[in-house]
């Protein structure tokens, strides 16, 4: 499996808060089957974003705990005025590993009714959006239309994989659900922030939807699309819309 959002940076953010878990997060990732993890510490105004201070913290954990899983750059990017500025102007800057991809996370207080237009700005400055979480807010939960529009637009969308498995609500597990069936879903990631709580353990929420929906579609949420964003090339589509599996004795 490829993570293309985690917290496993220490002392950048909310997520990791010294060495030693980090490497216990990663260690958990690589135990479970994920081969390759994003480093996506926050870059709004309570965590500014520095570039060369993630790329020291990445050198670090490689030397402290090898290629295993190997550890790539990108950011959990807060829609702001000043951030998105200076995104149009370097891509590369907050994107994951300097490719297109871009982890746009919003505010549960507020959603710009300018959203769309934002979205078309970062897409003709070479980058894609990908929005993270959107089953964890609840805004969102009542522009399921909107976000029907975005992704006509060319917006992808990211899953927490433990809100499958129920650790944010019934209502975050149903809305996620509910995205998927409609053909929202894109990726599925951890959004790790620690080795206890909230892990880089993805290997539950993988066997869930493969179980739900078709190993197929586990294999595309969480590495075929995924890797597609370390390498920068488009993300597979088709026209086939995932279908909750009905057990023996819901068709008896």
């Amino acid at each position: 499996m490829i993570d293309i959002h985690s917290h496993i940076l220490p002392g950048l953010d909310d997520g990791s808060q010294s060495w030693k878990e980090s490497i216990v997060m990663l260690r958990i990732a690589a135990q479970n089957g994920t081969t390759d993890i994003v480093a996506t510490p926050h870059a709004n105004l309570d965590y500014p974003f520095n570039p060369d201070e993630v790329g020291d913290k990445i050198g670090e954990l490689k030397k402290r705990v090898g290629n295993e899983p190997r550890i790539h750059r990108g950011c959990d990017f807060h829609l702001s005025f000043d951030n998105i500025q200076d995104a149009v102007e370097n891509p590369g800057k907050y994107t994951i590993n300097h490719k297109n991809y871009l982890l746009v996370e919003f505010s549960d207080l507020l959603i710009f009714n300018n959203t769309g237009d934002i979205f078309d700005h970062l897409i003709q400055a070479g980058m894609t959006p990908i929005i993270t979480h959107p089953e964890r807010n609840y805004l969102l939960h009542q522009r399921i239309s909107d976000l029907e529009n975005w992704a006509a637009k060319g917006v992808l969308m990211q899953i927490t994989a433990l809100s499958y498995l129920g650790r944010f609500g019934r209502s975050a597990k149903r809305f996620g659900e509910t995205l998927l069936e409609k053909g929202l879903v894109h990726f599925i990631a951890s959004d790790a922030h620690d080795p206890e709580d909230r892990t880089p353990d993805m290997a539950d929420a993988y066997g869930y939807i493969s179980d739900r929906y078709g190993e197929h579609w586990a294999e595309r949420l969480f590495t075929n699309n995924p890797g597609c964003t370390l390498t920068g090339e488009p993300i597979e589509r088709s026209n086939d819309l995932p279908a909750a599996r009905k057990k023996w004795y819901q068709v008896w």
